[in-house]
């Protein structure tokens, strides 16, 4: 695959998982103008989201601008990043996630296996309900 083809690859991943591509502009410029170790923070954590997410299109822009809207705060404020993220990031980020993802596919995915599999255990004759 040449770069052209990844580029458009990965253009097409972002415009699927975080939706349209103005609204992803906005949020990287406001992130560059964030203080070096702000703009380092907010990078990780967008990195992680990337990966471990699972958000559809307008979630994720939503919560890619909410951590931009908090890290911009936080600069003003000279907040340091432990105390927006705390001792764990990863336990910080996946709270935003579940925050996020209420009514979204996965979690809805997620409620109907927990759904099918209470009822078909609730039943030990084997049929479902």
């Amino acid at each position: 695959m040449s770069d052209t083809e990844d580029s458009g690859s990965i253009s097409k991943f972002i415009t699927l998982v975080i939706g349209d591509k103005r609204r992803w502009r906005q949020y990287k410029a406001r992130v560059k103008q964030l203080p070096p170790n702000y703009r380092t923070a907010v990078e990780a954590i967008e990195r992680y989201l990337m990966h471990f997410g699972m958000l559809d299109g307008d979630n994720a822009a939503s919560l890619f601008e909410d951590v931009a809207d908090l890290f911009e705060r936080a600069a003003a404020d000279g907040t340091p990043i432990r105390e927006i993220v705390g001792t764990d990031p990863v336990e910080f980020v996946d709270e935003l996630i579940r925050n996020y993802t209420k009514g979204g596919y996965v979690t809805r995915e997620r409620q109907r296996l927990i759904s099918t599999i209470d009822q078909a255990a609730g039943n030990e004759d084997g049929t479902v309900r």
